[in-house]
């Protein structure tokens, strides 16, 4: 038997679209024991869901593992608890794909490493923005160049966030689909360069730099208005920190002075709430652990 950890993950972190991504201390933790039949049981976030079925992308990641290293899959019984909300904007598909090829590999002796781990979470994703720092911990820039994924990873300090997530119906596919089909030259400019300094102010611990620099003109415009009170809890957000979508949405992600951050996910909250729309509110940190193993 194994146990391993897989980190919550928040992309774009405002202008970094599709290229930035953080692993944050939300965990799901997954146990994975040959047995004499295949078994997935959920217990936390989204168990209801995922335990009506036992094919979902975790059990895909395992199976592809076994496929690519041609090995013959066992029956296997897996247990997770899951912390990671479900369409949120934090990575709850990137974490259960990660799960899912880091448990396989440890299981079969780690046949892959971390470059071909990531190679394949991007195929079954469609980019790496959430599943790098979800297996590497950490700030990862992640690009593509032909069939490589390029990716650096930083160390950050420990920021305060604050994440609201507001319960309304906002799958990743209406996400991708208000998004307009060109951007600007002059809004490709004003993105490049604020993603380099959110990197710059994330590295150096610098809050009132990252404050200045977190804004973007190629995603959150669009998918804000769709948002039922989003634009107005950005705003808000904004008032303490730095505030962003956290990924594709709904959620609001805010880094904030620590003396802030109770006050912050309350009126983050209130702002939709006022609007009859319950929500969920975490304060956390960056976590500069991936996927682990601990058992």
């Amino acid at each position: 038997m194994i146990k391993i950890r897989v980190p919550a993950t928040s992309a774009n972190l405002g202008p970094g679209f599709d290229c930035l991504g953080l692993a944050l201390n939300i965990w799901n933790e997954v146990t994975f024991e040959y047995a004499e039949k295949n078994s997935h049981h959920v217990t936390g976030e989204g168990a209801e869901k995922l335990n009506k079925g036992s094919r979902n992308l975790l059990t895909k990641a395992y199976s592809l593992v076994h496929d690519v290293c041609r090995k013959g899959i066992k029956a296997v019984d897996i247990c997770a608890h899951n912390e990671i909300i479900m369409s949120s904007g934090l990575g709850s598909s990137a974490a259960a794909i990660i799960t899912g090829l880091f448990g396989a590999n440890e299981m079969l002796g780690k046949p892959l490493n971390e470059n071909e781990l990531l190679k394949l979470a991007n195929e079954m994703e469609g980019h790496p923005d959430n599943v790098a720092p979800a297996l590497l911990g950490g700030l990862v820039v992640s690009v593509m160049a032909a069939k490589e994924i390029i990716t650096r990873r930083y160390e950050i300090p420990e920021f305060m966030i604050v994440i609201v997530k507001p319960n309304v119906d906002w799958p990743t596919r209406a996400a991708r689909a208000v998004l307009p089909k060109s951007i600007s030259r002059a809004d490709a400019i004003y993105n490049i360069g604020r993603t380099t300094l959110v990197v710059d102010a994330l590295r150096s611990g610098d809050l009132e730099l990252l404050q200045k620099v977190m804004d973007d003109r190629i995603h959150q415009p669009y998918r804000l208005k769709y948002i039922t009170g989003g634009m107005a809890a950005y705003k808000t957000a904004k008032q303490f920190g730095a505030a962003a979508l956290s990924g594709a949405g709904p959620s609001i992600i805010a880094f904030v002075p620590s003396e802030k951050a109770e006050q912050t996910k309350t009126q983050i909250m209130r702002v939709f709430e006022e609007r009859g729309i319950t929500t969920r509110g975490i304060i956390t940190k960056p976590s500069m652990k991936g996927a682990h193993r601990i058992a």
